[in-house]
């Protein structure tokens, strides 16, 4: 039914850029909030950022801010994750959610969760 489908992830080198897109389906997409989370090797989940439905608002970790940029396409129902300036420390399991509840979202409770792309940033 639902389904939230990551791309995008790979290989690149410190200091590089890469674009990460999720795609929905199953869903009223434009109901929903959207984010992005990601999971280093031996870490925890932890919150990255996220966008309302309607993409006039969105709120990111002190950890990425300046560097990332999340975007919506509700027609195309999808959502994106521009990640420029990367950073060995960046590499994880990145993994697209979305929520009914923004302020849910962003505490990591989300209604439906992708099943994550792999980045990996050499130095």
């Amino acid at each position: 039914q639902v389904q939230l489908v990551e791309s995008g992830g790979g290989l690149v080198q410190a200091g590089g850029s890469l674009r990460l897109s999720c795609a929905a389906s199953g869903l009223t997409f434009s109901n929903y909030n959207m984010g992005w989370f990601r999971q280093a090797p031996g870490k925890e989940r932890e919150f990255v950022v996220r966008i309302t439905r309607s993409g006039g608002g969105t709120s990111y970790a002190d950890s990425v801010k300046g560097r990332f940029t999340i975007s919506r396409d509700n027609a195309k129902n999808a959502v994106y994750l521009q990640m420029n300036t990367l950073k060995a420390e960046d590499t994880a399991v990145y993994y697209c959610a979305a929520s009914r509840n923004y302020f849910d979202l962003g505490a990591g409770d989300a209604d439906f969760w992708g099943k994550g792309t792999l980045v990996t940033v050499s130095s």
